[in-house]
């Protein structure tokens, strides 16, 4: 079966920084074509979120991916950056349901397992195996290469249920 071109929009959301890369899938391997840390400065915080809003949409406009992979909140002590997280994370996914898209999920030890093994590697770790699978010259910066691993993990994943499918047809 020939395998057609597919196009994959990662997010790592922040509410300072939003990390987003973009991988395309051909027969022949799979390319970076994007990567870019969203920054929203020291703007009010409902003004960061308007910048998320936009950034992603402008990156949808512009490369048309067919599925999106967003990294889930990792919940920690502090519940107010979690909530703020939170809502950048609903900023990101407000603006990716204005397109046709399919949206999927992980948390980031499933982005882990999916890139380097194991549920609680490190972030050098998850950003080398980027580097390598992507034949980037270096490192992308610390959100780009959360958000390419997220792209990356999707595509594992969408692959592995393709095969499964046509296994069971």
């Amino acid at each position: 079966m020939r395998q057609r071109m597919m196009r994959i929009l990662g997010v790592d959301p922040g509410s300072v920084c939003t990390g987003v890369g973009i991988i395309e899938q051909q027969a022949a391997g799979t390319r970076c074509l994007a990567y870019s840390t969203i920054r929203t400065g020291n703007a009010d915080f409902n003004q960061r979120l308007g910048i998320i809003f936009e950034e992603i949409h402008n990156l949808m406009l512009e490369y048309r991916p067919q599925r999106v992979a967003v990294e889930k909140v990792f919940v920690n002590n502090n519940a107010e950056s979690s909530l703020k997280l939170g809502h950048a994370r609903g900023a990101a996914i407000c603006a990716l349901l204005q397109s046709d898209v399919t949206i999927a999920e992980y948390s980031p030890n499933a982005v882990k397992k999916a890139l380097v093994g194991r549920g609680h590697a490190d972030k050098a770790q998850v950003a080398h195996m980027v580097r390598v699978l992507l034949g980037l010259p270096k490192l992308p910066p610390a959100d780009a290469a959360d958000a390419l691993a997220v792209a990356l993990c999707d595509q594992h994943h969408y692959q592995t249920s393709l095969r499964l499918q046509q296994a069971s047809a």
